[in-house]
């Protein structure tokens, strides 16, 4: 059986995704909008930032597919859009079996050297507390 990576419908999207999560500024913004939508000055508001300072932050984020924009009247209001961040986490779903296999051989060696030494077991690692820093929106 052949496995394949995740789907895309645009590599593009996934770099711009990642590129846009990359500032920690973009992070707190998108951190702010899931709370509610947000003004672009609600958004620059917390960061001592010039409302062009904010908007060139917004355009890389609805760039990325992340947010929404829409104008009434003279107020941009921001939305956050959930699929972009959920091909992202696909994304990263498909690679966390490799590091989580790498974990279970490491706990695998460390429980071998514990029996071998007389030690107690070692208790068992949640990985599922891993994954859900994962899934954190910093």
């Amino acid at each position: 059986m052949v496995e394949q990576t995740p789907q895309r419908k645009s590599p593009d999207r996934l770099d711009a995704v990642f590129h846009a999560l990359s500032d920690p500024t973009r992070r707190l913004m998108l951190r702010s909008l899931a709370g509610g939508d947000r003004t672009v000055g609600e958004l620059a508001a917390p960061f001592r930032m010039s409302f062009a300072g904010a908007a060139k932050h917004v355009k890389t984020l609805e760039r990325s597919g992340l947010i929404r924009r829409t104008v009434r009247g003279r107020t941009h209001i921001c939305r956050l859009e959930p699929a972009a961040l959920a091909n992202a986490n696909a994304w990263f779903r498909y690679y966390a079996r490799f590091w989580e296999q790498s974990l279970d051989a490491l706990e695998a060696v460390l429980r071998e050297e514990d029996a071998a030494r007389g030690k107690p077991s070692r208790k068992a690692r949640k990985l599922p507390q891993q994954k859900d820093r994962l899934n954190e929106h910093h």
